[in-house]
C-alpha cells in the first residue's frame, strides 16, 4: 500500500509551484487530490495533468467563498495545504495602517478561514499544513513587516493545533523556492540569484518545489507531528 492510499488532500493554491508539486507526490503515493485556485484555465490545465478529482476557482481571502467551498465539497478530507497569499515587502514608514494590517494579519486570517471550515470535514490525525518563511526572522533594510509577520506564524500553528486536536497543524517555513512565482517576480534577474545560491547554499543547490513537497507529504503521514515549524531553506538563513 501507498502512504497516502483512500486520502483526499486539499491544495488551496494548487494550480502551479509547490502546492502542484505536492499535489503530484500526493498522488503518487495514493491520493486523491482537489485543487483550488484563482485562475479557472489554470486549474483545469492541472487537474487533467494530475488526473484530479476537483477543482474550485475563488480567492482563498474571500472568507465566504471558503466557507462556500468546504460547505459543499462532498465526503470527509484528510489533509489541507495552503499555499496561497505571500509576504509583503517594503519600508515601514511608506505603509499605510491598512497596509500593516494586511502585511501581518493577512495570511494568518485566510489560515484560519480554511482551518475553520476545513477541520470540521477532516478525518482525525489529519493535517493542515500553512506555509511560512526563514528570510524574514533576520529584521533588515527592505524587509519591512514582514519579521513581524513571519514571527507570527509559529505561536499561531501551535496554539491552532491544540484547539483542532486530534486533526495536527504545521508550518513549513521555505526560504528561496524556485517556482514561476519567483520567476515572475524577478524577472531577468532569475539566473544571476539561482547562480547565487548555487555559489552560497550548503546544499550547492537551488531548492525547488518538489523538495517543499517532499517535507509536506511526510508530514501528511507521520501522525506524531504537530504544532511545528519545519525549515526547507538549503540552509539559507545561514549564510545570508
Amino acid at each position: 500500500m501507498k502512504d497516502l492510499d483512500g486520502q483526499t488532500v486539499v491544495l488551496i493554491g494548487g494550480s502551479a509551484g509547490i502546492g502542484f508539486e505536492t499535489a503530484r507526490l500526493a498522488r503518487a503515493e495514493g491520493a486523491e487530490v482537489v485543487l483550488t485556485g484563482r485562475d479557472p484555465a489554470k486549474l483545469d490545465r492541472a487537474a487533467e495533468t494530475l488526473g484530479a478529482r476537483s477543482t474550485a476557482a475563488f480567492d482563498a481571502s474571500d472568507a465566504a467563498a471558503v466557507a462556500g467551498f468546504f460547505g459543499t465539497l462532498p465526503g470527509a478530507i484528510d489533509h489541507v495545504l495552503i499555499t496561497a497569499g505571500g509576504p509583503h515587502y517594503g519600508p515601514l514608514l511608506e505603509m499605510s495602517a491598512e497596509d500593516v494590517r494586511t502585511a501581518v494579519s493577512d495570511h494568518i486570517v485566510v489560515s484560519l478561514e480554511v482551518a475553520r471550515h476545513a477541520a470540521p470535514k477532516m478525518r482525525p490525525g489529519g493535517t493542515i499544513l500553512l506555509m511560512g518563511g526563514t528570510g524574514g526572522r533576520r529584521v533588515g533594510h527592505g524587509l519591512g513587516i514582514v519579521s513581524a509577520a513571519t514571527a507570527a506564524l509559529p505561536p499561531f500553528t501551535a496554539a491552532l493545533a491544540l484547539e483542532l486536536a486530534p486533526v495536527r497543524v504545521n508550518l513549513i517555513a521555505a526560504g528561496f523556492v524556485d517556482t514561476p512565482l519567483s520567476a515572475t517576480l524577478l524577472g531577468d534577474k532569475l539566473e544571476d540569484r539561482r547562480a547565487e545560491l548555487r555559489a552560497k547554499l550548503p546544499i550547492g543547490r537551488v531548492v525547488g518545489p518538489a523538495d517543499v513537497a517532499a517535507l509536506a507529504v511526510h508530514l501528511m503521514t507521520n501522525t506524531a507531528l504537530t504544532g511545528g515549524t519545519y525549515d526547507i531553506d538549503g540552509g539559507q538563513q545561514f549564510v545570508f
